[in-house]
This record gives structure tokens, sequence and C-alpha cells, in this order.
């Protein structure tokens, strides 16, 4: 009996040494700062909470900063990436940007997103003073940007809605899972769980990742036909408080010429002209570029300082005609 006691004890012990040697090597070796699946939990731990609203899922933690991905991120007392200008009207033109991680600037210091490069740039070609708010969230789509904008953007009272579109905007509204400790804490269950997913793919096999893009945009398809109609909510509502709402169609960077998805920024731009929404394209923007040289990382396609100057700098003249139709 004591043998057996025995043996259980030296197993259990073992085995916690091992996990929290494991542990250990994930914190000190595997973290070096840029490991996306880490880097994406600790901004989903650190700055993110539920959102009182099921339609919204999620939102960023009031005035809470983190490194992420190798940049410093502060959210400021509205939950947004913005400078700490809380309640501040007294510029005289404000542009919102509705978007995901994108328009939040994954992997970008803040002074180099599109949203502080256009604020930037903005006042010389328009002559004004120009504050560009960032409300970009990561892991948000089209229809949780809305549901947001009718909670929180509409009261900022801008005099322009940019509503920046990525192609896995037509996802499902996700459903916020059961936080426990463990999923705040551990760092190799990240790195552990990252690495079934990766097996799990490469045994069973899945849809390529140009399929499941388009797949997103098929007529059935429910995250679509959410997309729809929360881009003519959105537009219904701008119109009512008489403002310009522009949707801008980020592409995708892993692959760009030829673009695979231009049957999908079709679709978005023949809705955006039935709503009588303009619409801009920024693949022009990058075209000509090689892919890689546009990503954070070579694993992460998020488009990095870079591609938000292209970016930046291609909306400038556009939005420049747009505010100054007079021009």
């Amino acid at each position: 009996m004591r043998s057996i006691l025995s043996s259980t004890v030296l197993t259990v012990a073992s085995f916690a040494i091992a996990v929290g040697l494991f542990e250990f090597a994930c914190r000190t070796i595997v973290d070096t700062g840029m490991h996306y699946h880490l880097e994406m939990w600790k901004y989903a731990v650190s700055i993110k909470e539920v959102a009182d609203d099921p339609a919204i899922g999620h939102r960023h933690k009031p005035s809470s900063t983190a490194r992420l991905m190798g940049v410093d991120v502060s959210i400021n007392a509205d939950g947004l990436r913005d400078d700490n200008r809380d309640g501040d009207n007294s510029s005289p033109h404000k542009i919102l940007m509705l978007g995901d991680s994108i328009t939040f600037g994954w992997g970008v210091p803040q002074n180099e997103t599109v949203s502080q490069r256009l604020e930037s740039l903005l006042p010389e070609s328009m002559g004004q003073a120009v504050s560009v708010i960032n409300g970009g969230v990561g892991n948000y789509n089209t229809a949780m940007e809305v549901a947001w904008f009718e909670q929180y953007g509409l009261a900022m009272n801008p005099d322009l809605v940019m509503l920046n579109v990525f192609i896995n905007d037509a996802e499902d509204t996700p459903i916020p899972a059961v936080v426990h400790w463990w999923d705040t804490l551990l760092y190799s269950r990240v790195i552990l769980f990252g690495a079934f997913d990766t097996v799990r793919r490469l045994v069973f096999g899945g849809p390529d990742w140009k399929d499941y893009y388009a797949d997103l945009y098929l007529p059935d398809a429910v995250g679509w036909q959410a997309m729809q109609s929360s881009i003519a909510n959105l537009a219904e509502i701008c119109r009512a408080n008489n403002i310009p709402l522009i949707v801008v169609d980020y592409p995708e960077l892993r692959e760009l010429e030829p673009y695979p998805f231009d049957k999908v920024s079709e679709k978005i731009s023949a809705l955006a002209a039935d709503l009588n929404v303009e619409y801009v394209s920024l693949l022009p923007a990058v075209q000509g570029q090689r892919p890689s040289e546009l990503w954070v990382t070579v694993p992460d396609p998020h488009p990095n300082s870079y591609a938000n100057k292209l970016f930046a700098d291609f909306l400038v003249p556009i939005l420049g005609i747009t505010e100054n139709p007079a021009n």
C-alpha cells in the first residue's frame, strides 16, 4: 500500500514539476513578445472585457494598458486606442473610424496607425483642425461595430463615419466564453492549444484560407446577411443624423496580384452603391508591393506601419474631396 501511495505521489509530483518547467519555458523562451497567439491572448485578458450588450460582445477596458506585439497600447477612458482627450469637443471636425484589429492598429505604434496619420495629414488638405477617433476593436465584425456605434459612437457627434471593412467581417458574432483562472494565467495552455490546432489542421485538413473567406460571402451565409443588414442600418442612422458615411475596404495582404477576393469586393461595393454610400477600395494603395513587407511579422499578415502609411496616404486626397465638395 505504501509503495502504491509513494508511486502516486512521485508521479503527481513529477507531473507538476514537468508542467511547471514547461510553463517557465513558455514564459521565458517561447514568449518573445512577438508570438502571435500569445500576444492575442494577452490582448484578450489584459485590455478586453465582456460588454453589457451581447450584440457588441466585448469591448476594451477603459483606462487599460499593455505591451502587445512589440508596441505599447493605451486605452483611454472611453475604451478607445486614442489620445486621452475624453470628452474633448474642441476639434471643429471629427472623423470616427469603425473597425477591427486592423483599424485598432495591431502591432503598430499608435502614432503610426491610419487614424493618427490621417489626423496629422488631413488638416493641411482640409484647411481646418481634424480629430480622427480610432474606434477599432480587435475581433469585431461589422455587426458588432455597428452595435458599438449605436451605443457609443453616435454620442461622439462625428462629422464623418468611416466603416473600415476587412474580409473576415462577415464571420458570425462570437459568443463570449466562460473564462476560468487558467485561461488568464497559463501561457502553456495557449501554446498547447495552438499546437494542437496546427496538428489537427495538418492531419485532418480543413478549408483553404481562400475558400474559407470566399464562403463567408455565399448568398445564404448567416454572417454575410448580418453584415448587409448592419451596413444598411448604419447608413440609415448616418442619413437620419446628416453624417456622411464611407465604406473603406481593406485588402487581405497575403496575396495581392492577382487578388483572390475581387468578387467579394464587388459584392461590398454593390451593397454600398445600393445604399447610396461612398465605397473606397484600398487595394490600389498596396498593389505592386511585396506582401510580406506589409505584414507585422511573417506569420502575422496584419498591416504593419508601412502598410498603414500607404493606406493613409491613399485616403488623404479622397477624404479631402469628400469633406470639401467645393474643392
